[in-house]
C-alpha cells in the first residue's frame, strides 16, 4: 500500500472521463426518449433507452436550436442523436452531450442519402465534366413526372403561357412510394429509346424527406447520368435538395422554374427571328455586293486580255520606245556638237603661256609682299631696338649721375659702397657726370 498511488475521488473521474472522451468521441445512437426536461437556461436533459438499457443524456441549448423536430422531443420518441460520450464529474454519471437529434426515421434516411452521396461523387457521377448544355431553342420538351400532381400542371401552365408552339411530351411515373423510383428510372430509359424530346424535365412538388426519397434512390440516379437527352431536375421546393439535383445537367428550384428554363417566351423568339432575318437580309446584300464588285473586276481584266487592248497597249509602248529613241539621239548630237568646244576650253586651260603669266603674276605678287613684310619687320625691330634703349637708360648708372650722384671706387675699380675696408691714405676716383676726380682719404668719420 505504501509504494502505491492512492487516487481522489475527482482524479478517478477525471482519468475515466479523459478516456471515454478520447477513445469513443463521437457516436451515433438510436433510441427512445425518458425523463425529458427543458431547463429555464435552455439547455435539455434526458434519457435514451432501448429494451435493456438506457444513459443520461444533455443537449446544451446551442445545439438544440438546429433540430428540426414537430416542436419540443417527448417522451417515448424514437430519434436518431448524434453525440460525444463524456462524464458528468460532480456525481461521477456517465452521460452523451448530443450534438444533434433527428427523428429515427429520418435520421436514419439522412445518414444514407450522405453516404450515397459520398460514394457516387466519389464516382464522379455528379463532376461538371459530365453535365450537357441545355438547347438554346427547344421544339419539344419531355416530363417525367405523375400525369396527376400538382408539377405536371404548373409545367404546362408556364409552358402554354410562354410558348404555346413547343410539344409537351409527358413520361408518367410515381413520385412517391417504394415503386417509385422503379417507375422514374424506366421513364427516363423510355425517353431516351425514342429520342422524341430536346430536354428532360425530373421533378415533382415539395415534401419531407421520406415523400422526395425516390429521387435520392442510385437507380434514378444513374439513369439521369446516363441519358443522351439533357436533363433538368425539379424536385420540391427550392429548399429541398435531391441527389437528383447533383447529377441533373440543371437543377431548377421548382417545376415551374424548370419550365422557365426550358421554353423561352414566344416574343423573344420573334425577336430573335427578326434579327435573325436582318442579319440573313444584309448578308444577302453584302454577298451580291461582292458578287458585283468580283463580276466588275473580272469585267476589267477580260478587257485588259481582249486583242484589240493588247495591240493598243504595244502600239502605246511603240510610240514611247519611238519618243525615247528620237530625245536619245538628239541629246547624243548636242553633245557631239559640244565636244570640240569643250576640248578647246580645255586645251586653253592647260597652255603653257598661260600658265607662266600666271606664275610671273603669282611671282611679283610674292615679291611684293616679301617687301611689305620685310619692311614691317624692320619697323617692328626698330621701335624695339628704340624702347630698350630708353629702358637702359632709365636704369643706367650715367642717367643717375647726371642727376647730381657720383660713384666711389677704389684703386681696383670696385665701386665702394661702405666704411668697412677703407684706411686713411687710401687712394679713391669719384666720377661725377662730366668726369673723374681722384682723390686721397685723410679722415674716416
Amino acid at each position: 500500500m505504501a509504494t502505491q498511488h492512492i487516487l481522489q475521488v475527482s482524479e478517478l473521474t477525471k482519468k475515466v472521463k479523459f478516456m471515454l472522451e478520447s477513445e469513443l468521441n463521437t457516436v451515433w445512437l438510436s433510441g427512445e426518449i425518458s425523463n425529458f426536461i427543458a431547463a429555464s437556461s435552455g439547455h435539455w436533459y434526458l434519457s435514451l433507452k432501448d429494451n435493456k438499457s438506457q444513459v443520461k443524456c444533455a443537449m446544451f441549448k446551442g445545439n438544440n436550436r438546429r433540430v428540426r423536430l414537430a416542436g419540443l422531443p417527448r417522451n417515448g420518441q424514437q430519434v436518431l442523436v448524434r453525440a460525444k460520450v463524456s462524464l458528468y464529474e460532480p456525481r461521477g454519471d456517465f452521460q452523451l452531450i448530443i450534438e444533434l437529434m433527428e427523428d429515427a426515421g429520418e435520421g436514419l434516411l439522412r445518414q444514407r442519402y450522405e453516404q450515397l452521396k459520398s460514394r457516387l461523387d466519389a464516382e464522379g457521377l455528379f463532376s461538371l465534366h459530365h453535365k450537357q448544355a441545355i438547347p438554346e431553342y427547344i421544339k419539344s420538351v419531355g416530363i417525367v413526372t405523375s400525369p396527376t400532381g400538382a408539377a405536371v400542371k404548373d409545367i404546362l401552365t408556364v409552358l402554354k403561357r410562354r410558348n404555346p408552339l413547343i410539344k409537351v411530351i409527358i413520361y408518367p411515373s410515381l413520385v412517391q412510394g417504394e415503386q417509385a423510383h422503379y417507375e422514374i428510372s424506366q421513364a427516363i430509359h423510355i425517353a431516351n429509346l425514342r429520342n422524341e424530346c430536346d430536354v428532360l424535365i425530373i421533378g415533382r412538388g415539395g415534401g419531407s424527406l421520406e415523400d422526395l426519397w425516390p429521387f435520392n434512390e442510385e437507380d434514378v440516379v444513374r439513369a439521369i447520368y446516363h441519358s443522351n437527352i439533357p436533363t433538368i431536375s425539379a424536385v420540391g421546393h427550392e429548399v429541398d435538395t435531391t441527389l437528383a439535383d447533383f447529377v441533373a445537367d440543371m437543377r431548377a428550384p421548382t417545376p415551374s422554374a424548370a419550365a422557365e428554363m426550358a421554353a423561352h417566351h414566344l416574343t423573344v423568339l420573334k425577336d430573335r427571328i427578326h434579327i435573325l432575318k436582318q442579319r440573313i437580309i444584309n448578308a444577302q446584300k453584302s454577298i451580291s455586293s461582292n458578287n458585283e464588285r468580283i463580276s466588275h473586276g473580272l469585267k476589267q481584266r477580260l478587257s485588259l486580255l481582249h486583242p484589240a487592248q493588247k495591240l493598243q497597249l504595244q502600239q502605246q509602248k511603240l510610240d514611247e520606245l519611238g519618243l525615247r529613241l528620237r530625245q536619245t539621239v538628239k541629246h547624243q548630237q548636242l553633245r557631239f556638237q559640244q565636244q570640240p568646244k569643250q576640248l578647246q576650253q580645255r586645251l586653253a586651260n592647260v597652255n603653257p603661256l598661260k600658265q607662266i603669266r600666271e606664275k610671273l603674276s603669282l611671282s611679283k605678287q610674292l615679291e611684293q609682299q616679301l617687301i611689305t613684310a620685310v619692311k614691317r619687320l624692320q619697323e617692328q625691330r626698330s621701335q624695339r631696338f628704340v624702347h630698350i634703349i630708353e629702358q637702359l637708360h632709365l636704369i643706367s648708372p650715367l642717367a643717375t649721375i647726371a642727376r647730381g650722384y657720383s660713384v666711389t671706387r677704389n684703386e681696383q675699380g670696385k665701386v665702394i659702397s661702405k666704411m668697412k675696408g677703407l684706411a686713411i691714405d687710401d687712394s679713391i676716383k669719384v666720377q661725377i657726370s662730366d668726369g673723374v676726380i681722384t682723390a686721397n682719404i685723410s679722415q674716416l668719420d
